[in-house]
């Protein structure tokens, strides 16, 4: 207890150090890069919770504990109805404000945000797939990060562990058996829809209150995640229409491209066939 006798609200939050950490580029410098790196900042901070909210999913999924997993996925899909608000601010921002000092971005861009990244790779995305997507750079998810960083090794190595889907599949299983070969897939390998699959989330939906809820709940943070890319594909149209996005990324494009991609197929191909 004698260790903790001073400590105060700015030494355990290191307010000091938070506050020293926006650091504008431009001359001046400009009013609203300071918006700018404070929003993408908070992002950041918010990507870091949900990917230990996403972890501690994953053990409880397992566990085949439903009223945890309830309580992680709903705190996730109120962060990440946070994270889709905080948009709002930065739309007040217009196209000659956020050009007025762009050009000191030079090649930082939201594709090197590691986390997000990784969040893509634990919710089940694989670099095949990523590097389908982003077929005007020719890269995957992991290579937008330098070589050998300790960034690159997170996203890389996330791609390698049962993803968030495949936790999943083993709390269905609790509850009902699925095919054997499911729970042992290639884990590194982008999951492919499977009907017989949706045959057993069909009758654990309408015979299973628990696994219901569990299944509508991933398919509210599915929705969520597609609400986040659609509203910020709508920003990023706003402020820089179709010009190539900072860094030399393909920009509105390339995130329009990625809209409509459910992260759980499965979950919403049933919803045709009740």
């Amino acid at each position: 207890m004698e260790q903790n006798k001073h400590v105060t609200y700015i030494s355990y939050l290191k307010i000091d150090e938070l506050l020293a950490l926006q650091q504008p580029l431009s001359d001046g410098p400009e009013h609203d890069e300071l918006l700018f790196i404070t929003i993408h900042q908070v992002y950041e901070l918010w990507f870091k919770q949900v990917l230990h909210e996403v972890a501690a999913l994953q053990v409880t999924l397992e566990a085949g504990n439903s009223h945890r997993s309830m309580a992680l996925l709903g705190r996730i899909r109120t962060i990440m109805k946070t994270c889709v608000s905080q948009l709002d601010i930065l739309e007040t921002m217009t196209p000659l404000q956020f050009n007025s000092f762009r050009e000191r971005l030079s090649s930082a861009s939201g594709f090197q945000s590691a986390q997000f990244r990784e969040l893509e790779a634990v919710l089940g995305r694989r670099d095949q797939a990523g590097a389908k997507a982003d077929a005007k750079s020719g890269m995957g998810m992991a290579e937008h990060l330098i070589a050998g960083s300790p960034a690159r090794a997170k996203v890389e190595a996330a791609m390698t562990r049962m993803s968030l889907w495949d936790s999943a599949l083993h709390y269905f299983n609790s509850r009902k058996a699925i095919p054997k070969e499911l729970l042992s897939r290639d884990v590194t390998e982008a999951w492919e829809p499977h009907e017989g699959l949706q045959d057993i989330l069909i009758e654990l939906h309408r015979n299973d209150p628990e696994a219901s809820m569990i299944g509508e709940a991933l398919v509210d943070l599915d929705e969520g995640l597609q609400e986040w890319r659609y509203r910020h594909v709508k920003m990023v149209e706003r402020t820089i229409g179709h010009k190539i996005g900072s860094g030399g990324s393909a920009g509105a494009g390339y995130l329009a491209s990625t809209l409509f991609n459910p992260v759980f197929p499965d979950l919403w191909a049933i919803r045709s066939r009740f």
